[in-house]
């Protein structure tokens, strides 16, 4: 073969070469692509409207198809409860983690700002006594939010039952008291806003797996800027036996009417009993009226639940708790302490304790009339929802 033909032959040949590395290192670089965004898939950050404004939260965006797999079609069988945002479901990703998905229901006109609101203010707070929100979900008619799964569901579903109530020894509960503290102290002062979360009660705060405390459902949340110090609301919503008096009477909320809500969540730990449908037959006392009572009768340690007065406790404990929760259900929220107080009453042997007044609602009858749904609105909670 002429030596010109071998040039031409060679020339080809290294054209082919090239043209076949090219044509293979293309087809590797498509299928990383397509194998990282199958990884990614479900996980971009989330932009979110707020007002007129747009937030990017840096918040994974989960792909609706994972979430209808995870919960096998949001099936009544996964379903954990029912309220005004809609229903939440249990759910599994494929690799094997437990969530709890949060669906406004369409038909809701109501939930869908507080929706927003909770992305908003949770996907910027990371604290250990604070429920962890995963992502969202925002296709079409579906709003979702998912979060960390929590398999002990809600304190109230521990304290107000006859039986579960006793694997709550007092330690333990304790332990709750204090963590709830710690994370409401975040919110309003540790975190890099001051929140006031207006919905705090039993039911939104979630056990997990060790037993630990953790606060939930920011729906009805507001944030304070600068130097203010409260607010006020036409819109009266929350939980009947939580709210304080001035919130109910004047739409005005601080972060002293959430310290209100620890407090009484702070006697139903206490005693096992619910202070929305707590009442002392004889004197018709509400639960904060008959712990004052008692107090002033020293006989506060006959409050404390019955399932564990035969157990160990700790007396010193259990009557500061009394005695901070009295504290807190203080007629006027200026006699209230701030959670700043209340963290370092519960944690300090020595402290002096100010002497309660007359709790707010001391008589059933001194207490607020109980809203109609349309007025008085009980969120969804991830552990479900609570009647008022």
């Amino acid at each position: 073969m002429p030596a010109s033909e071998l040039g031409k032959s060679g020339a080809k040949v290294r054209v082919v070469i090239i043209v076949a590395s090219i044509g293979g290192v293309s087809g590797v670089l498509l299928l990383g692509y397509f194998i990282w965004r199958t990884k990614s898939k479900g996980k971009k950050p989330k932009t979110v409207e707020n007002g007129n404004q747009e937030e990017d939260l840096e918040l994974p965006s989960f792909d609706l198809f994972t979430i209808i797999n995870a919960t096998n079609n949001f099936s009544a069988s996964n379903k954990l409860g029912q309220g005004g945002f809609g229903p939440v479901y249990r759910g599994k990703l494929e690799d094997g983690q437990e969530i709890a998905v949060k669906r406004l229901s369409i038909s809701s006109g109501q939930g869908i700002d507080e929706l927003k609101n909770e992305v908003i203010l949770i996907a910027k707070l990371q604290h250990r006594n604070l429920v962890n929100l995963l992502g969202c979900c925002i296709q079409g008619e579906e709003k979702l939010l998912v979060y960390e799964y929590m398999p002990n569901k809600g304190l109230d579903s521990f304290i107000f039952d006859q039986n579960k109530a006793k694997l709550l020894q007092w330690d333990k509960r304790f332990q709750i008291i204090c963590g709830i503290a710690r994370g409401l102290l975040y919110l309003h002062q540790d975190s890099r806003l001051r929140i006031i979360h207006r919905d705090l009660k039993a039911s939104n705060v979630l056990l997990d797996n060790e037993m630990n405390p953790k606060i939930s459902d920011f729906g009805l949340a507001r944030t304070f800027g600068g130097d203010q110090i409260e607010g006020n609301t036409n819109r009266v919503v929350g939980t009947y036996g939580y709210m304080a008096p001035e919130y109910v009477s004047n739409g005005q909320f601080s972060t002293k009417s959430d310290v209100f809500s620890f407090g009484m969540m702070v006697l139903e730990i206490v005693s096992g009993k619910r202070s929305t449908s707590f009442s002392q037959q004889k004197e018709d006392l509400t639960l904060s009226g008959h712990a004052w009572t008692l107090m002033q009768q020293g006989m506060a340690i006959e409050l404390l639940d019955s399932c564990l007065r035969d157990s160990d406790h700790n007396l010193q404990e259990v009557l500061c708790c009394i005695h901070v929760g009295l504290l807190c259900v203080q007629q006027r929220a200026a006699d209230r302490p701030s959670m700043s107080s209340v963290v370092v009453m519960l944690s300090s042997d020595d402290h002096v304790l100010p002497c309660p007044n007359r709790p707010g609602y001391f008589m059933e009858t001194e207490s607020p009339q109980r809203y109609s749904d349309s007025s008085l609105t009980s969120l969804v909670t991830i552990s479900g929802t609570e009647a008022p």
